[in-house]
């Protein structure tokens, strides 16, 4: 099960609020094919699609395509804010490493 934290979860919603482009939307999760170690997270608002997997949470749903189910289904999102940066994380314990930068990842 996608888990969203509930800072991750604030964040979304102030976007769904705040943003002309994403009012009317869902979060969409997506692994692509990417970078030099094979796969790279995708996050952004977008309009749901039949084939989609509806993810409901609490005052938004998460919207996932049925390739990047396999990949997404147990990770966790989270939100992080500091000094010097701030974003959207995800931990995913499918996961079995990552490039040296750490964009792109190996399933």
């Amino acid at each position: 099960m996608l888990t969203i934290t509930p800072q991750a979860a604030k964040k979304i919603t102030d976007f769904l609020k705040t943003e002309d482009t994403a009012q009317g939307k869902a979060l969409r999760l997506r692994v692509a094919a990417s970078g030099c170690a094979g796969y790279e997270y995708k996050i952004g608002f977008d309009d749901k699609t039949p084939a989609d997997k509806i993810l409901p949470q609490s005052g938004f749903d998460v919207i996932v395509d049925a390739d990047s189910l396999k990949f997404v289904e147990n990770a966790t999102i989270d939100y992080t804010e500091d000094e010097t940066s701030s974003g959207f994380k995800i931990k995913n314990p499918l996961e079995k490493g990552s490039c040296g930068c750490g964009k792109s990842k190996q399933f």
